[in-house]
């Protein structure tokens, strides 16, 4: 933590030949291949992947799902998912040579046969492509229905890979709904797959700003050493979107804004964010600082003032007009479902002692942006009186994870003039003004390191444990707490979470 120790960059380890991979030999089977998130990320990222020559020529797509249809209506309809969502032009040849290792095989989870024909399916790729044995399973499908498919999986011999080939298994968050049911989920998947070929995915450690944080900090001097609570005075980690729960509302409810995105997405943030510097960026030494960055969380003593939850109401949004959560069909009057969650946790480490972390989630809120937000402390002012600095704020430095991907820094300078007056002013770093290269969907980067097994961006089961216990207690708190907080479509969330900062003589940023 000492500003004056000898910096190592563990960034010595990168080369070329792993910031260019490819993918060898391979096949990828996606079960769920009609719902939204095949459609519009996984086939389009696999396309894309194809595009930019980072899958073998002989690459298999198979896909699994009810619909009784053939090997060309599945081709239809991942042609049309490119056409509609893939970030890369069009490319015929790309797509003559990936649509002839496509296939599909109609079937019921419960159904022996259809797994049956999965397996032989497989072994023609193997035949046919040159998959050579190596196949992923990607999970796309509800978490309820984990334990059938990986029961198939081992029951028809498909999760055992034969000498020198692969067989992995992707599965999606939710990672369970609390600490005993990801535990159970976990016992489930990894009594068919070893540790290591199980990977869990949460697609925002796949952006590229969300790894810009390492670079930011362990590439840099400029920031390391006041990465502390020397200097630091808190931090400020927020996920907003100004849109409702739409179509989900019936898995929305009962889940709610903190297990959604606060146990993956935020407490992952905050990992990259407070963790040490690592030894080198593999898979073991990656995981292990952010596993004992989360094993030092503290929630608050006080949970009633130091978190907050919320409802969004109806009312007026972007110029029309929207309907509040408990007015979705579906949706019981009385649910205590939040739709808005904030919260502070501290760190006990030396380096953050006595900085806390502050986490906000919600939906129906003022714009579209996930952020961290390093708020340092006030510098010494001797030499400026107190109307020179009135209009000066704390230095930040701001990650900008989505959508205006980018880091902006935030700090005092003088306004022109024959006078000293000292106000705010920022540099800006974005990702589109800085790079002529487009920056990857994270699902790319994701399926690409499922293929070559390389697992430093999933979370193991430890991260995901560690993190239900941070959230375990305070969402059992709410339970017994009464109804959520409203707030107004538009707004920054309920009053309570306005409140929950100004304890601590601290206000929520504006993004």
């Amino acid at each position: 933590m000492s500003p004056s120790r000898t910096f190592v960059n563990p960034l010595r380890d990168l080369d070329d030949n792993r910031l260019n991979r490819i993918a060898g030999p391979s096949g990828l089977v996606i079960f769920g291949v009609t719902g939204d998130l095949s459609r519009k990320k996984l086939m389009p990222a696999v396309y894309d992947l194809a595009n930019r020559g980072l899958l073998p020529p002989g690459f298999g797509l198979v896909g699994f799902a009810r619909r009784e249809w053939k090997d060309q209506d599945f081709e239809a309809l991942v042609h049309e998912s490119i056409q509609k969502y893939a970030r890369t032009p069009w490319s015929e040849d790309v797509w003559k040579q990936l649509s002839s290792g496509i296939r599909f095989v109609s079937g019921d989870f419960d159904d022996d046969d259809a797994f049956d024909r999965l397996k032989q399916t497989i072994s023609e790729l193997d035949e046919q492509r040159g998959t050579n044995g190596n196949h992923a399973f990607y999970l796309s499908i509800p978490p309820k229905a984990f334990p059938i498919v990986t029961k198939q999986l081992s029951r028809s011999g498909l999760a055992d890979p034969k000498p020198d080939t692969f067989r992995r298994v992707v599965i999606e968050k939710p990672f369970g709904s609390d600490l005993k049911s990801a535990r159970e989920l976990n016992e489930v998947v990894e009594s068919v797959f070893p540790p290591d070929s199980v990977f869990r995915i949460d697609h925002y450690l796949g952006k590229e700003t969300v790894q810009n944080i390492l670079a930011l900090r362990f590439a840099n001097l400029l920031y390391e050493p006041i990465w502390n609570a020397n200097y630091i005075d808190h931090v400020q980690i927020t996920m907003a979107e100004d849109i409702g729960v739409g179509g989900r509302a019936g898995y929305y409810d009962g889940i709610g804004a903190a297990r959604d995105v606060i146990q993956n997405h935020l407490l992952q943030l905050l990992a990259l964010t407070a963790m040490e510097e690592p030894a080198t960026f593999d898979a073991a030494d990656l995981r292990a600082e952010k596993e004992k960055v989360l094993a030092a969380v503290m929630i608050p003593a006080d949970l009633a003032s130091h978190t907050a939850r919320g409802q969004y109401r109806g009312g007026w949004q972007g110029g029309e007009q929207v309907s509040g959560y408990l007015d979705k069909e579906g949706i019981s009057p009385d649910s205590k479902t939040e739709t808005f969650a904030a919260m502070r946790l501290d760190i006990n480490t030396p380096r953050w002692q006595g900085v806390p972390f502050y986490l906000r989630a919600g939906k129906r809120l003022g714009r579209r942006v996930t952020e961290i937000a390093v708020v340092f402390k006030d510098a010494p002012q001797q030499l400026f009186g107190e109307r020179q600095i009135s209009t000066l704020g704390p230095n930040a430095i701001v990650i900008r994870v989505q959508p205006d991907e980018g880091v902006t820094i935030r700090f005092g300078s003088k306004v022109p003039g024959p006078g000293m007056q000292v106000r705010d002013v920022t540099m800006d770093f974005g990702y589109g003004h800085s790079f002529t290269e487009d920056s990857p969907e994270a699902y790319e980067r994701l399926i690409l390191d499922v293929l070559l097994g390389d697992p430093p961006l999933f979370p193991r089961h430890q991260e995901v444990e560690l993190s239900w216990k941070i959230l375990d207690p305070i969402v059992k708190f709410w339970s017994e707490s009464g109804m959520p907080d409203s707030y107004l479509p538009g707004s920054w969330g309920p009053k309570s979470s306005e409140a929950m900062m100004a304890i601590d003589g601290r206000s929520w940023r504006r993004p």
